[in-house]
């Protein structure tokens, strides 16, 4: 794991032993610091032992225990501020409260040279991330990801010189981070998302602008183009920094040579390619590099997946896709050729009570299967424009798409839904996705053969 002398002997204490707080603890631990930590779960203090010297660690609640006096208060990106009680607790104390990534940020000093990349927006971080990584271990450059792609960024050993730290940023991360200062920050686009969280659209626009302000003037900066909030953000930033350090991007110059790229079709590919490119360029990648990336870039588990081909039928994992506007861009990737051929497998827990924008693109659905707790609502928002099918449970809603899809048809779990209602995270509701469909087509293998 990553450690810095610049923890020594300080005091911080810990809410939230999830990975990224399990390392946290062992990194102040391991580093000299003072360190109280607590979760709600036995379960997680429990583990604590495992990952570093729990006779080191003080178990107390931070809400409740005295923390005056505290370095820092490193909770969980995960525990709703605006909410939860250590807000208040942390804030009467004079406490700041700050997260893993704020760590990393204050490690840097102390780690061998490098660089990093801070990534955020509410759709395609983690392709983009992911993308960024690809392309710079092609170019020969040590890399790494880290934050909300599920890695935590002070678990691994530090990079050699001149390695680039890759990190995906959620709001919710940003919001507890003080003083990164990237290398070049990239902000993909602004659509309404967690707004239990933020006093409105605006604050949480607000929250993915502070990314760039951490940033020094000299620093480069890449933006979408899609939406007018980021727009809004790009020029602030053009103002404030010399001519070519900003970015801004659709993929429209791209378009010739997307075919080439397998694993990032569709339009909102293209503009995430385009980020990607933009970020590498600015850390010296060349043409050459990036493209020869672009055609070897495999994808993401969950994310436009492809899990099978069968009978000349595709069948995708979407389940990241947890809101209608992470769904949109899945389903305008397979226009109708020459008939309709999206099967579509949508609901969860509903994050809102629309797919106001899906709407552009239901001409390419030749039929909805809906699922969980919104099944209902969306069946009755899609039965003016295509064939509905309520399915209710997630094997039903592929039986039925199996036995209806025809040769170049897409089969597809996009859910445009949190997973909460039936499955404990959009990982576990896509590898049930793949194994039922993995399931079914091995029966119908057997059946032939028989």
């Amino acid at each position: 794991m990553i450690v810095s002398p610049i923890f020594a002997g300080k005091r911080f204490a810990v809410l939230g032993l999830a990975r990224s707080g399990l390392t946290a603890v062992a990194t102040l631990v391991e580093s000299g610091a003072h360190v109280m930590a607590w979760d709600s779960r036995d379960e997680a203090r429990q583990q604590l032992c495992e990952w570093t010297d729990c006779g080191k660690v003080e178990l107390a609640d931070p809400v409740s225990a005295d923390i005056a006096g505290c370095d820092g208060v490193v909770v969980s990106p995960g525990i709703p501020l605006n909410r939860h009680p250590i807000a208040e607790a942390a804030a009467r104390a004079g406490v700041p409260v700050i997260g893993d990534i704020e760590l990393f940020a204050m490690a840097r000093q102390s780690l061998p040279a490098h660089r990093v990349v801070g990534i955020t927006g509410t759709n395609g971080k983690s392709t983009t991330t992911s993308l960024v990584h690809h392309l710079l271990e092609v170019a020969g450059v040590p890399a790494r990801v880290g934050g909300n792609i599920g890695v935590p960024v002070l678990g691994p050993q530090p990079l050699p010189e001149g390695g680039v730290y890759v990190l995906e940023l959620s709001s919710y991360q940003i919001d507890i981070t003080r003083s990164l200062d990237c290398d070049v920050a990239a902000l993909l686009n602004i659509t309404p998302d967690h707004l239990d969280r933020y006093a409105g659209f605006e604050a949480y626009a607000a929250s993915k602008a502070r990314l760039f302000e951490m940033q020094g003037r000299e620093r480069h900066a890449v933006f979408g183009m899609g939406d007018k909030e980021t727009r809004t953000i790009a020029h602030i930033e053009a103002a404030r920094r010399a001519p070519g350090l900003v970015r801004l991007v659709d993929g429209t110059d791209l378009a010739d040579i997307q075919k080439e790229w397998p694993s990032l079709q569709g339009p909102h590919n293209l503009q995430n390619a385009a980020v990607a490119i933009a970020i590498v360029e600015a850390l010296g990648v060349k043409k050459a590099q990036w493209r020869k990336g672009l055609r070897t870039f495999s994808g993401l588990p969950h994310r436009m997946e492809r899990v099978a081909v069968a009978n000349g039928v595709t069948y995708i994992n979407d389940s990241k896709a947890t809101n209608p506007a992470s769904t949109a861009p899945a389903i305008a990737a397979f226009p109708p050729d020459p008939e309709r051929r999206i099967h579509w497998i949508v609901g969860g827990l509903p994050k809102g009570d629309n797919l106001d924008e899906c709407a552009p693109y239901f001409g390419n659905i030749a039929a909805a299967y809906t699922i969980g707790d919104a099944g209902p609502l969306f069946a009755e928002i899609l039965a003016p424009y295509t064939q509905v099918h309520r399915s209710e449970m997630m094997a039903e809603a592929i039986r039925e798409a199996m036995a209806a899809a025809r040769p170049g048809d897409v089969v597809m779990l996009s859910p445009a839904c949190a997973s909460f209602d039936q499955f404990r995270d959009y990982e576990a509701r896509g590898d049930v996705f793949r194994q039922i469909v993995e399931a079914l087509l091995a029966d119908d293998a057997q059946r032939d053969q028989g």
